[in-house]
């Protein structure tokens, strides 16, 4: 336990002069606020009032007095000086005034689904593998030029990124993070980082983390970086395939049978079985912007099928070979512009549904469903996800564990700023139709 003296005392012996106290919107957005570090043990004693009015998602403006109360867990130096001394950030979760949490603080969402799987006796641990592309800047300004032309595991000199992955490597290191791999992924100028597994609070703290570090290396080297799904046509997308396993209170993975089939458990069936069941729904969450739905065609690697498998790649869901500990199962859907705080608690209700209800997923599919004409895939009982934002809100919309999960102030605050989304890119006229259409008709 990190205690408010450990923190004051690092401060001073670090000669840190400011603290950033940063916490997420409801679209996972990170916002933050600097106080000087003088400030910092009112902070972590009564909080930091600020307007949540101005926050999208959070309050009206008869209800905008709100409060940041600091998790010491979280305290972390930042890799890079500020003017002068140090700077430091640490997470919050979001209270009003009265004291009591705000029901609509993303980390709360979270907790309170962590709360839900405690009584159960479990703890869900979190692995995501989160991608992303630098692309080079004019003006200032970010382009969709890739920084390299590398391709999958490629190295220097067609990969001219591996200097700053490792200056994103060596800066997460120094706030704690455990790095288990760096690549270049398949597409120019797409990377991947991945780091170890945790506790799912802890490991969605440190995605909001890693893309702010990310963001800043890359703004540092004159170079932009980003997260959103599909920002090239006709190259891969970036996901972020969640590797999920489920622990009891003896640390033991519950995924593990040894006399299961393939050494799993009916708890990890089970599990697999309500995200099949709630996967529509989860989408709106996982995949929350109406460019997400780009990446999830046919042709990139993206899943489409609602299915799973041993180790097929082309299935929504697929168990790894690792056993023992390691067993785990990979959700391959999401993508890294989701607020993780929401996805991983609609991923963690939905499978406790599943095993709660014991719903079985039905056989895997070891078949490369990619190479499947339609007449089989329909003959198979094989559905797909949502192929647009506004479907994967109808079914948001109609599920009620997820939206259990995220609690009515996040769900409808979510529903608002998703319809809006969708309903600016429906009445917009886009180039592809001035192309298509301007001389035709």
């Amino acid at each position: 336990m990190i205690t408010t003296d450990d923190i004051l005392d690092t401060i001073s012996k670090r000669n840190i002069k400011f603290v950033r106290l940063q916490f997420v919107d409801i679209l996972g957005i990170i916002k933050n606020v600097a106080i000087p570090a003088s400030q910092m043990e009112k902070a972590l004693d009564v909080g930091i009032s600020f307007d949540g009015s101005s926050i999208e998602g959070f309050a009206r403006i008869q209800e905008s007095d709100m409060v940041l109360k600091p998790d010491p867990e979280t305290f972390r130096i930042l890799p890079w000086d500020a003017n002068g001394g140090r700077v430091a950030g640490i997470v919050c979760d979001v209270h009003l005034h009265d004291g009591a949490q705000f029901p609509g603080c993303p980390r709360g969402v979270l907790k309170r689904a962590e709360k839900e799987a405690e009584k159960m006796g479990y703890v869900m641990n979190i692995g995501p593998e989160l991608e992303f592309f630098l692309f080079e800047k004019e003006d200032g300004l970010p382009t969709t030029i890739p920084h390299d032309s590398g391709g999958y595991f490629d190295f220097p000199p067609v990969d001219l990124a591996e200097d700053i992955r490792r200056d994103i490597v060596i800066a997460l290191e120094e706030m704690d993070f455990e790095i288990e791999a760096s690549h270049h992924e398949v597409a120019h100028g797409q990377h991947e980082i991945d780091f170890k597994y945790s506790d799912a609070l802890s490991t969605a703290d440190k995605v909001v983390t890693f893309k702010y570090v990310t963001k800043t290396i890359a703004t540092n080297k004159d170079l932009h970086a980003t997260f959103m799904p599909k920002p090239v046509f006709g190259a891969s997308g970036s996901g972020m395939h969640i590797n999920i396993s489920l622990f009891n209170k003896n640390n033991e993975n519950i995924f593990y049978d040894i006399n299961g089939d393939h050494e799993i458990s009916d708890h990890a069936r089970h599990f697999i079985g309500g995200l099949l069941t709630h996967i529509r729904a989860v989408t709106a969450i996982t995949n929350p912007l109406v460019n997400s739905y780009k990446r999830l065609v046919s042709g990139y690697e993206a899943p489409v099928y609602i299915t799973w498998s041993w180790a097929n790649r082309s299935s929504l869901i697929r168990v790894p070979a690792a056993r023992g500990m390691g067993t785990r199962i990979e959700l391959r859907s999401p993508d890294p512009s989701c607020n993780p705080y929401l996805s991983f608690a609609a991923i963690l209700m939905a499978g406790l549904d599943g095993i709660k209800n014991k719903i079985d997923p039905g056989a895997p599919i070891e078949e490369n469903i990619y190479e499947m004409d339609s007449h089989r895939i329909m003959d198979a009982g094989i559905d797909t996800l949502p192929t647009s934002l506004s479907l994967a809100l109808d079914h948001l919309e109609s599920d009620a564990v997820v939206r259990r999960a995220l609690g009515e102030h996040a769900y409808s605050a979510f529903m608002r700023i998703a319809t809006g989304e969708w309903d600016a890119y429906r009445t917009q006229v886009h180039q592809w139709e001035l192309d298509r259409y301007l001389q035709l008709f």
